[in-house]
């Protein structure tokens, strides 16, 4: 299957972020099974069912909303490394995400440590400045995942509130819209 039309191709010094295929499923599928991937996450290992599903919504977010997650691939041999993007999912939290899509990210574990996570997430938050109309993103966390907070700060988001999710508590960053980003 080819990438989809919706989801545009992104690049960065070293990755390309694209849509998912069907071919990505086994890695993509891989990753969330790793507890060392999951651990501040879901805090645990997803079922190939649950990412199969995940894989469905990545593509029914760009069709339906316009924007989703990408594959991160490696530029020069095409590896994949692990996906990032924005999603709506509709979360019952407290303060409310509603009408700011949802950063979020997550790389293999043998990617980790190698700046990753910052150069797509940079990429994709100016492809959202550009592309969304929501006047903010939000991401949220594990308070205890410092790796991914650091991501965050390092790209432009900030502390908004603390908050109970799923009865875990959860740290909610918010970034403002740049505009005049390409």
């Amino acid at each position: 299957m080819t990438d989809s039309a919706l989801a545009p191709v992104l690049e960065t010094a070293r990755l390309v972020l694209r849509a998912h295929r069907l071919e990505d499923f086994a890695e993509s599928a891989a990753m969330w099974a790793d507890m060392d991937v999951v651990r501040h996450i879901t805090g645990a290992p997803s079922s190939a069912e649950a990412s199969w599903s995940r894989l469905l919504r990545y593509a029914g977010h760009w069709s339906l909303l316009g924007f989703g997650y990408w594959v991160v691939a490696a530029k020069r041999d095409g590896r994949f490394i692990g996906e990032v993007g924005f999603a709506d999912y509709r979360r019952d939290i407290e303060p409310s995400l509603d009408g700011r899509p949802e950063a979020g990210w997550v790389l293999k574990a043998s990617e980790h440590g190698r700046g990753f996570a910052t150069e797509a997430l940079t990429r994709a938050v100016a492809w959202a400045d550009r592309a969304l109309t929501a006047d903010a993103t939000v991401c949220i966390f594990d308070p205890e995942h410092a790796a991914s907070i650091k991501v965050a700060q390092k790209t432009g988001y900030a502390y908004l509130a603390d908050a109970v999710y799923r009865g875990e508590p959860t740290l909610v960053m918010a970034r403002r819209r740049q505009e005049g980003q390409a």
